[in-house]
C-alpha cells in the first residue's frame, strides 16, 4: 500500500470512529470500568460552603468541631488494545472482513481514550507477538497505532492467545484497561494465563465474527482453506453430518470463550461483522 492510499485509509477510519468516540462513547469506559474515580487524600476542618455530605463524623465527635473528608481524582487510566492478526481475521462474507471490523472498534477506544485524556498502547498477536507499541497520550500516537492496525503485515497466521496475555502481564506493571479483540477460535487453551493476568487488569474480550462461521451452508463439494494454516481440503456440505460436526466444533470454540472469561471475572462483548458494534459496546458498557 503506498502512502497516499495509507493516509487516505487512516483518515476515513480517523472521521468515522473519531464521531463515534466524542458523540457516543466519551466518558461511557471511564465509568464503566473498576480503578477510575476518587481516592481519600485527608481530613480538615469544615469550611463555609464545603459539601456537608464529605462530613467525616467520627473525626467530627472526637474534636467536637465539623471535620470533612476530602478526595482527590485518581490519575489518568491506562488503556492496552490486544488486536489478534492472525490469518482468520481476513474472513468476511458481507461488506466488510473481520479485521476490518476490529480495526474500527481498536480506533474507536482508542480515540475514548484519548478524550478522557488516558494513555494508550497496543499489542498486534498471532500465535506470537508481532508489534507492541507501549502506551502514550496524543492524536499522534492514536494515528500511529490505526496505520499499524491497517497496514501491519504478520509474520504468522496462527493464533494463540495464552502467549498473548503472558506478554502483558510481563510488561504491564501498572493496572490497565484492557481490550481484547479477536475471533477467539484457537486450540490453545488460555484459562491460566487470563486468570493471571486478570488479577490485575480490567480485562474485556471482543469476539468479532461472521455469519457464515456460525453455521456451514450447503452448497455441494467446495475447496475449504484453513487461514491459519494454508491446508486446503474439499468438503462435502452436503453432508449434514459434516454440518453438524462443524457446528459442534464452532460452538465449543464460542462456549469455551464465554465460559473462561467469566470464569475468570473478565468481560465479554460479541459483535458480528454486519451487526452494530456500537450498540454491542454502548449494552456492554451500561450493563456493567
Amino acid at each position: 500500500m503506498d502512502t497516499k492510499e495509507l493516509l487516505k485509509k487512516v483518515r476515513k477510519i480517523e472521521i468515522k470512529t473519531r464521531r463515534l468516540s466524542d458523540h457516543i462513547f466519551s466518558g461511557e469506559y471511564h465509568t464503566s470500568f473498576k480503578g477510575r474515580g476518587m481516592t481519600f487524600s485527608e481530613v480538615r476542618q469544615y469550611q463555609f460552603g464545603d459539601d456537608v455530605r464529605a462530613i467525616d463524623w467520627n473525626v467530627t465527635a472526637r474534636y467536637n468541631e465539623p471535620y470533612i473528608k476530602v478526595f482527590e481524582e485518581e490519575r489518568e487510566l491506562t488503556m492496552m488494545l490486544m488486536v489478534d492478526i492472525s490469518g482468520s481475521e481476513s474472513f468476511g462474507t458481507k461488506n466488510q472482513t473481520k479485521s476490518e471490523i476490529v480495526t474500527e472498534i481498536a480506533a474507536t477506544m482508542a480515540f475514548s481514550a484519548t478524550q478522557n485524556n488516558d494513555k494508550i498502547g497496543l499489542i498486534l498477536f498471532s500465535d506470537e507477538i508481532e508489534l507492541y507499541i507501549p502506551p502514550k497520550k496524543g492524536k499522534s500516537h492514536v494515528l500511529r497505532i490505526i496505520r499499524e492496525l491497517i497496514e501491519f503485515s504478520p509474520k504468522s497466521n496462527k493464533t494463540d492467545i495464552s502467549q498473548a496475555l503472558k506478554f502483558l502481564s510481563g510488561t504491564q506493571k501498572k493496572k490497565a484497561i484492557v481490550f481484547m479483540i479477536s475471533d477467539f477460535i484457537t486450540e490453545d487453551d488460555y484459562e491460566k494465563t487470563l486468570k493471571i493476568a486478570g488479577k490485575k487488569h480490567d480485562i474485556t474480550g471482543v469476539r468479532v465474527y461472521d455469519i457464515r462461521e456460525e453455521k456451514m451452508p450447503n452448497v455441494g463439494l467446495v475447496p475449504m482453506q484453513d487461514a491459519e494454516t494454508g491446508e486446503t481440503q474439499w468438503v462435502n456440505t452436503n453432508s449434514a453430518s459434516v454440518r453438524l460436526q462443524y457446528e459442534k466444533y464452532y460452538n465449543s470454540k464460542v462456549d469455551y470463550f464465554k465460559d473462561i472469561f467469566s470464569k475468570c471475572g473478565s468481560g465479554t462483548v460479541s459483535t458480528r461483522v454486519d451487526e452494530s458494534y456500537v450498540k454491542k459496546l454502548l449494552g456492554y458498557f451500561k450493563s456493567r
